[in-house]
């Protein structure tokens, strides 16, 4: 039966009024700029660099941002995931850059950047060949990482006035902010809703005022508009030691920052729609594009890498807007507040204790939702797959302990320059590696390619009848396999209208062994509809699925344990399990 996620109220297709969408990705704009420029600011002026080139590279991280975030909702042929991601600068990062800024300055920095923004472009065009090990698991735990991780950052936020404060000041503000967007989050009408969080803030920021914590001078001192006239480092192509010594460490925070943006692309789609949807991994691939190409922008401009933001995700489900035109306003509004220093000093002067507030909300609910793919997946696998349960919680258990620094300090603190110090990325790491020695463990699998055509039914029949029994398997478990086969390539071909989709097309079938199930995976080249979904809501949307249709998925769902369909720009893969035990599966009657 399919999920509904009823509070969404624009889903990405659909258009707000234009009053909505501008004044929601104004807040959007708002809210992540301040970690837009608060990051590279404490980067460059850790490692020393002249307030010339700080002035340029703030500039050019708000600009580069922000188009960022405007492709990736626009999505320009394969390039932008379609959906409200905001870019922003990379705390996975910090330590590299300021090593490269150290080593060799802005200019070897730049290089750095330009060179490992290839890391997410790669992924994005071969992101199939990756699919077993970047799986929803471990997007799941590196989710539930980043509250884990910024946390720390946050609380002593809830305490950070001026000496000279009252000594209620803090606290008052924070409630304030808090009650009243968890109050509009839980009450208030659909027309409300996408307010509440600005709402809070500027609730927050108006009993702080009153407390006088909001920063008039610092407002009053900034320039209307400005643009910074020198600044550009430009790129340092010498490539000398420096240079070699720390691209294995970007490589390795590019990495990371791709495994970021990929849990953010989905997570995105989990809270977008009304009904609940498979994810759809071309809007991945597109997201990694997005910030490949982001990077790249980034590294040429001469500032701070960037990666798209788990924060957009925790936005999204407050407001019930997941509207793209609300993205592009965010990106738009971005680049237009590079060229006004005074909007954003505006921005800047809201007290800590009220962006404190705000983050505790938003990050409770992307520790959630983060748990939510995790349990979905393992329900995918019948609940049964206690490997995933072993490699989200050890992955999540021993990131909190290197961001607490209490595993090893002596051997893990200066380890990459530090990279373990930062639980999002050590648990990640730990998730990808379990992934992968879990995937190598793995008995070998049999494969066939065929023409894609129901004529080579006879063939596949006599392959996977070879591997049942070279596994042992009895005669009623063979019969489920050669029925599952045969109506996923009807499924699959009935995808296609005419002859011509057909031409050229090869199928490639890979028979696996999982414990005592059998795991067949087909890929094809790349159709139009989710069979997942078609199954999620065939008891619902009868009237919407072809007789024909209908009953090759009321067998394929009887046949099989369960069923998931990955769709690529280039290709299909659909995989389905079958129990090992005799007899209808799942509790479904024969």
């Amino acid at each position: 039966m399919a999920t509904t996620t009823g509070h969404i109220r624009y889903q990405p297709d659909q258009k707000p009024g234009a009053a909505l969408s501008l004044g929601l990705g104004l807040q959007l704009a708002a809210i992540h700029i301040v970690p837009m420029v608060l990051m590279p600011m404490a980067i460059i002026r850790a490692a020393g660099e002249s307030e010339t080139y700080l002035s340029w590279a703030l500039f050019a991280a708000v600009v580069v941002c922000g188009a960022t975030t405007a492709l990736q909702a626009t999505r320009v042929g394969r390039v932008g995931a379609g959906y409200v991601l905001i870019m922003n600068i990379s705390g996975a990062a910090i330590a590299v850059c300021v090593a490269a800024l150290s080593e060799g300055g802005p200019a070897l920095l730049a290089t750095l950047l330009v060179v490992s923004s290839f890391v997410p472009l790669i992924f994005s065009i071969r992101i199939a060949l990756f699919r077993r090990i970047l799986t929803p698991t471990v997007s799941g735990t590196v989710m539930i990482l980043v509250p884990v991780t910024v946390m720390p950052i946050v609380f002593p936020m809830l305490t950070d006035v001026p000496q000279a404060s009252p000594v209620q000041s803090a606290p008052v503000s924070a409630l304030v902010t808090i009650l009243v967007i968890i109050g509009i989050a839980l009450k208030g009408t659909t027309a409300i809703r996408p307010w509440g969080p600005l709402i809070g803030i500027g609730a927050g920021t108006v009993v702080g005022g009153w407390f006088g914590l909001y920063d008039l001078e610092h407002v009053a001192a900034a320039s209307w508009t400005g643009f910074p006239k020198a600044g550009w480092p430009g790129l340092d192509l010498e490539f000398g030691p420096a240079f070699w010594s720390l691209l294995p460490a970007f490589i390795l925070v590019a990495l990371i920052r791709t495994v970021l943006s990929m849990s953010a692309a989905i997570g995105i789609q989990h809270v977008s729609w009304r009904q609940a949807r498979s994810v759809d991994l071309r809007a991945v691939s597109g997201s990694l594009m997005a910030l490949g190409l982001g990077n790249l922008l980034a590294g040429v401009a001469g500032t701070t890498p960037n990666t798209a933001r788990n924060n957009s995700v925790a936005m999204t489900e407050l407001t019930g807007v997941a509207s793209r035109s609300v993205g592009i306003a965010a990106g738009l509004a971005l680049v237009v507040l590079a060229f006004f220093p005074k909007a954003i000093a505006v921005i800047l002067a809201i007290p800590s204790p009220v962006i404190a507030a705000y983050l505790i909300v938003s990050l409770s609910m992307l520790f959630m939702l983060g748990m939510k793919i995790i349990i979905h997946e393992i329900a995918t696998r019948n609940g049964h797959d206690y490997r995933q349960r072993i490699i989200a919680g050890v992955s999540f258990w021993l990131g909190v302990g290197f961001q607490n620094g209490v595993i090893f300090p002596e051997y893990t603190l200066e380890f990459a320059g530090g990279l373990l110090s930062n639980g999002m990325t050590a648990g990640g790491l730990i998730a990808i590696f379990l992934t992968l020695f879990l995937e190598l463990a793995k008995p070998r699998r049999r494969r066939i390619e065929e023409e894609f055509d129901l004529s080579v039914l006879p063939k596949l029949r006599e392959f996977l009848g070879e591997f049942a029994s070279r596994h042992g398997w009895d005669s009623a478990l063979a019969q489920r396999l050669d029925a599952v086969t045969e109506e996923t390539l009807l499924t699959l071909t009935r995808q296609y209208k005419d002859e011509e989709q057909q031409e050229c097309r090869r199928l490639l079938l890979v028979a696996g062994r999982e414990e005592a199930d059998a795991v067949l995976e087909f890929v094809v080249a790349a159709g139009k509809d989710n069979i997942e979904d078609q199954l999620s809501v065939l008891d619902e949307r009868i009237d919407e699925i072809p007789g024909e249709r209908e009953v090759s998925l009321r067998l394929l769902r009887h046949h099989s344990s369960s069923v998931r369909h990955q769709q690529y720009h280039d290709m299909d893969i659909v995989t389905v399990r079958v129990t090992g035990s005799s007899g209808p599966v799942s509790g479904r009657p024969a």
